[in-house]
């Protein structure tokens, strides 16, 4: 059966060559973003699938970026907590940190030391999910913090780049994937 608002999503997604590095096909959704009707459709499709999933998180997690952009409107739709995963020095102390590598070199996230609750549940969104690097990092700070992460999702997956085995068991949602 034909899917049109995915197609509608992956038509609005723009391929660039050679971005950021020779050889990379960057997979840019600015103009999903610039769409706002169809940004609310993403949203709104996205707390379908989360309900089909029977995952009923207490806190939404993004992590920057663009996890800022598709968490606060997910977790307004679901009427449930926002919190933010930042780079280093981003957030007033206390926080916990964690250092984990990217498909282009390395990085580290904090996450504010009272953001989650022992035993609360998440769910983990963001716009890409590639080597999986930037998910499995706010995975551990969750479970530093106690909580369960009931899942991931994202936007645009990129498959064969080890993600799904490096956040498993933890289940992934994807709306599109394209080959790395």
């Amino acid at each position: 059966m034909r899917d049109t608002l995915l197609e509608s999503i992956s038509t609005s997604v723009r391929t660039v060559p050679d971005f950021p590095l020779e050889g990379i096909l960057f997979r840019d959704i600015t103009p999903l973003l610039s769409d706002y009707k169809l940004l609310s459709q993403t949203i709104e499709r996205i707390v379908h699938d989360m309900a089909n999933l029977h995952w009923d998180p207490d806190i939404i997690i993004g992590p920057e970026a663009r996890g800022f952009i598709f968490g606060p409107l997910l977790s307004t739709k679901l009427e449930k907590a926002f919190v933010p995963v930042r780079k280093p020095g981003k957030l007033p102390p206390p926080t916990l940190k964690i250092d984990y590598n990217l498909e282009y070199g390395s990085n580290s996230l904090e996450i504010h030391d009272d953001a989650i609750l022992p035993g609360q549940k998440v769910v983990i969104i963001d716009d890409l999910l590639a080597t999986g690097g930037t998910v499995s990092a706010c995975i551990e700070l969750c479970k530093q913090l106690g909580a369960e992460v009931i899942g991931t999702i994202f936007i645009i997956e990129l498959e064969g780049l080890g993600a799904r085995e490096l956040i498993h068991p933890i289940p992934i949602h994807s709306l599109l994937k394209y080959p790395a």
